[in-house]
């Protein structure tokens, strides 16, 4: 059973690894280092509680979400001369995902919950009650914060986000 489990969330890890990684790039701003670490935060929670996780309905949702909570509890602060990297270490790869460095700059600007409630809801796709609850907050509160978010953006991109997304 043991091997099974393990084999299981290997399985499951490698699969959504890169997904976890493009969302976790547009949340850190394109701090691919950051981003790296988000990643194997959520993927350690996710092997300490696998043998519940895999028996729920879309444990990749659930991942999505230990994500998103990482993201907005751990702060990770760039040291002194530390430079953001455009690429993914050991690939030669721009970071993956939208990566725009204008728009990866502009979400990097943004408050950390304006940037969670804007990769949830468009790059996720996460209606406003799934974004609500994997953030912990009311559906009045992502509708509003969505909203400033994406004001905000568009102020810092020019006023038009056609360029970039659908948002």
């Amino acid at each position: 059973m043991r091997l099974g489990r393990r084999d299981g969330f290997r399985e499951f890890a490698a699969e959504r690894s890169g997904h976890l990684y493009r969302s976790a790039c547009l949340l850190v701003g394109g701090d691919t280092g950051h981003a790296e670490g988000l990643v194997q935060e959520t993927l350690g929670r996710m092997y300490q509680r696998w043998g519940r996780i895999s028996r729920i309905d879309d444990p990749a949702a659930y991942a999505q979400t230990v994500l998103v909570r990482v993201f907005l509890t751990r702060r990770r602060p760039r040291p002194a001369g530390e430079r953001q990297a455009r690429e993914h270490p050991g690939r030669g790869a721009p970071a993956p995902g939208p990566g725009d460095p204008a728009l990866l700059e502009a979400l990097g600007r943004l408050a950390p919950r304006d940037r969670a409630v804007l990769v949830l809801r468009y790059w996720e796709g996460r209606s406003v009650e799934e974004t609500a609850d994997a953030m912990n907050v009311s559906p009045a509160a992502v509708r509003t914060r969505t909203s400033a978010a994406l004001a905000r953006l568009r102020e810092q991109l020019g006023g038009s986000l056609a360029a970039f997304a659908d948002l």
